[in-house]
C-alpha cells in the first residue's frame, strides 16, 4: 500500500445519505363530523415530509395517504389533531370466504366492507353447509333431486 493509497482513504467521500422510504399507501379510519375536522386532518397529514397525495372520504371516515411515509408516523400525526384514529380495519366483503362470521361482520363498516379478521371456516359436517351445498352447482347429484 503506497502513500497515495493511504492518503486517498482520508480524502474519500463516503455517502452518508439515508435510504428513502418505499412508496406506499396508508389507510386510516378517522371519525370526522364536519368540514373543519376534514380540513384539520388533511392539513396535518399534507404538511408531513414525503406525502404525495391525501384523499379524505368523510362518508366512510377514511383518510388515504400516498407517499414516502412511515405508517405509524402518519397515524400519530392524525391522532395529534385530537381525533380518534386507527389503521383501516376493513376489506371488501367479496375477498372474504365467509363474510358473515360473527368476528368479521360489523354494523359500523361501510357498505361492501367487513372487518379484516382471520377467517374461521365452518366445520365440513355443519348442517347449514350441507343444505346449501345440496343445491349447489358444484354438487354433481344436485339435478337428480329435481
Amino acid at each position: 500500500m503506497g502513500a497515495l493509497d493511504y492518503l486517498a482513504n482520508f480524502c474519500a467521500v463516503t455517502s452518508t445519505r439515508k435510504r428513502r422510504k418505499p412508496m406506499q399507501t396508508v389507510e386510516i379510519k378517522v371519525k370526522m363530523d364536519c368540514d373543519g375536522c376534514e380540513r384539520r386532518v388533511k392539513h396535518a397529514v399534507n404538511s408531513m415530509k414525503g406525502v404525495k397525495q391525501v384523499e379524505v372520504n368523510r362518508k366512510q371516515s377514511r383518510v388515504t395517504v400516498s407517499g414516502y411515509v412511515d405508517p405509524n408516523k402518519v397515524l400519530k400525526r392524525v391522532k395529534s389533531t385530537g381525533k380518534r384514529a386507527e389503521f383501516w380495519p376493513y376489506i371488501p366483503y367479496n375477498l372474504v370466504s365467509y363474510p358473515y362470521a360473527t368476528q368479521a361482520y360489523d354494523k359500523r363498516a361501510p357498505a361492501g366492507y367487513v372487518r379484516n379478521v382471520v377467517q374461521a371456516l365452518p366445520t365440513p359436517n355443519a348442517t347449514d353447509e350441507l343444505i346449501t351445498s345440496f343445491f349447489s352447482d358444484d354438487n354433481p347429484n344436485a339435478c337428480s333431486i329435481m
